[in-house]
């Protein structure tokens, strides 16, 4: 993803949409050159998608945090991600254990 300067701003985590409605809602973006953080890019915001690419139409310091967006923040959410790890980590442990 790039920035509306064309500075490399990071790459794209997550995409925001509905697909069976077609609606775009925004990007979550895991950057890494300007800022280590997420940030989130709103529909508003965003200028142009190429198939290895995105650029934007304002400047990386102008993206938000995902959770001050209630969308952002679920996608960004990885307390189910990990509740799934520890369930998974159980049930290995459990197929482990002697018989």
């Amino acid at each position: 993803m790039y920035d509306r300067d064309g500075t490399r701003i990071g790459v794209v985590e997550h995409v925001l949409a509905d697909e069976g409605s077609d609606i775009f809602h925004g990007l979550v973006v895991r950057a890494g050159y300007l800022m280590d953080r997420p940030v989130f890019a709103a529909r508003g915001q965003v200028d142009t998608v190429y198939e290895r690419g995105v650029t934007l139409t304002v400047t990386a310091e102008k993206l938000q945090e995902p959770a001050e967006d209630p969308i952002a923040a679920d996608a960004t959410d990885d307390s189910a991600a990990e509740q799934a790890r520890e369930g998974l980590r159980r049930a290995w442990e459990w197929l482990q254990r002697p018989r």
